[in-house]
């Protein structure tokens, strides 16, 4: 285990009792000597932790801290890198460039020793199936569901069936085949579900739809049965 890995992890189980923690529960949790773990809390001191301690009972950190920013573990770094070259790969050209820039900020901020697990992660994205969705439409679905705006589309079904609808759009789905919109649709009047590769046209208007996109998230889940919880 890392020595940034191990601060984190004394944090973490100073931050799980409201009590005094005694010091050799402390040692042997992180598995350590007596002597490192000393030295471990007197450098959380010196960043700023208010952890008190006294011989016979034990150390505990006060509320409030917050390590310096973006002090991530091993794992979490890993799960970082790979979700941001997924998006790298499969997100509009607005989502791939901050997912890169994302990345560089990160890198920029955390310690040596995890600028280099970062830098250096070897789980890879393989190759994947070119999206036919015209980038354009991808970025403005994603403005409209921001902004909470109805927008017309222009849809092709799957029997090549054309028809013109005004949609509450509040979601969308990533999948490795297909990206999908999730929306309200006012022909239907029932949430309907919209392979993005398969909407022609895609005009935003500049109403806003009644219902706020977290209402109908949720009425939609209910409406799925996916528990959220």
């Amino acid at each position: 285990m890392s020595r940034t890995q191990r601060l984190l992890d004394l944090m973490q189980i100073l931050r799980r009792h409201r009590y005094p923690v005694a010091g050799h529960a402390l040692a042997e949790e992180l598995g350590v000597s007596m002597r490192t773990l000393y030295r471990d809390i007197a450098t959380l001191q010196q960043q700023g932790a208010d952890i008190t301690g006294e011989t016979g009972v034990g150390y505990v950190l006060r509320p409030g801290f917050i390590l310096p920013p973006l002090m991530f573990s091993q794992q979490e770094i890993e799960a970082l890198v790979l979700g941001m070259r997924w998006v790298e790969r499969r997100g509009d050209s607005e989502l791939a460039s901050a997912a890169t820039d994302a990345l560089a900020k990160i890198a920029a901020v955390l310690p040596g020793e995890l600028r280099e697990e970062l830098n250096t992660s070897t789980l890879l994205i393989g190759p994947m199936d070119t999206l036919n969705i015209p980038d354009k439409i991808r970025v403005v679905i994603r403005e409209v569901i921001r902004l909470e705006h109805k927008v017309i589309v222009e849809y092709q079904d799957q029997a090549g069936r054309v028809s013109k609808r005004i949609l509450w759009p509040f979601a969308m789905g990533f999948f490795e085949q297909v990206q999908v919109l999730v929306a309200w649709c006012e022909l239907r009047a029932s949430f309907r579900h919209f392979r993005l590769d398969r909407i022609l046209k895609l005009t935003p208007l500049a109403q806003r739809y009644p219902r706020g996109r977290r209402a109908l998230m949720k009425a939609w889940c209910e409406n799925e049965g996916i528990n959220t919880m």
